[in-house]
């Protein structure tokens, strides 16, 4: 059984930075993709961030590009999503979710929710000031 653990969560102001970090078991990652999602109130789960388990494919949503960054430590089987800048907008849930790195994926399936087979709990993420 998979267990995805995140961790991180936070309230913090605008312009601020968080990290968050996710913790995986129960499968041998190295052919695996993994990524970050986040949930509104009201609103759909989106993409945010994809990475390779080696960290050498990396993904962002326009919303992120250059303020957060996906991050990978395979000794620890963990992900991590550093988020600088914040902004109010970026107030949610946030999840890690795991899929397998198929060509498919990385040509673009990385963004829907539907490729992923296991998710984490969630961690809350409120930028306010």
């Amino acid at each position: 059984q998979v267990q995805l653990v995140e961790s991180g969560e936070g309230l913090v102001q605008p312009g601020d930075s968080l990290r968050l970090s996710c913790a995986a078991s129960g499968r041998t990652l190295n052919r695996y993709a993994m990524a970050w999602f986040r949930q509104a109130p009201g609103k759909e789960r989106e993409f945010v961030a994809a990475t390779s388990w080696s960290g050498r494919r990396t993904y962002y949503s326009n919303s992120v590009k250059g303020r957060f960054t996906i991050s990978t430590d395979t000794a620890e089987n963990t992900i991590y999503l550093q988020m600088n800048s914040l902004k109010p907008e970026d107030t949610a849930v946030y999840y890690c979710a795991t899929a397998l790195g198929t060509s498919d994926y990385y040509s673009g399936y990385y963004r829907s929710t539907e490729v992923y087979d296991y998710w984490g709990q969630g961690t809350q993420v409120t930028v306010s000031s």
